[in-house]
């Protein structure tokens, strides 16, 4: 739930609105099962908190979170807009998601980034392209000042 928050934050200070969905192979609890109950237990922890400022769903597969066509069938979805973060439910998930996206070239991928630490640092694989180490040089400049205008 702290990653959900953490992501909307940073989705927001680079001036988007944040549309949160958390994925998962089943849409809505069907069909049941370990991997799909702790994103809506996620889901589930947020609702109980009163200072989410944010839309949020799930748990939901990725069509349901992208396609606001697909969603005719699930009128009580609180996304208005397609999803801008997509929460996984395991590292394993989002690494073979991203990567998938990247070959596929149907996105441009931001990140992995890293937050809610005290400096601004990123991480950049061995096999970045120079334009990947570019953008996240920029992220890392672009985080720091937020990072000293927040300790006042």
């Amino acid at each position: 739930m702290e990653i959900c928050c953490e992501a909307a934050r940073a989705v927001r200070r680079l001036g988007y609105e944040p549309h949160v969905a958390f994925l998962s192979y089943s849409s809505f609890g069907n069909p049941m099962g370990e991997r799909s109950d702790k994103v809506r237990e996620a889901v589930e922890m947020l609702d109980a908190r009163e200072d989410i400022d944010f839309e949020y769903e799930g748990e939901m597969p990725p069509e349901l979170a992208l396609d606001p066509e697909s969603r005719g069938n699930y009128p009580f979805m609180r996304l208005t807009q397609p999803a801008n973060v997509l929460i996984m439910p395991a590292i394993h998930s989002a690494s073979i998601s991203t990567k998938l996206v990247q070959s596929l070239g149907a996105a441009t991928v931001v990140g992995p980034i890293l937050l809610g630490l005290s400096k601004s640092v990123q991480i950049c694989p061995l096999s970045a392209s120079v334009s990947k180490i570019l953008m996240m040089a920029q992220m890392a400049a672009y985080e720091r000042p937020l990072a000293e205008l927040a300790e006042g």
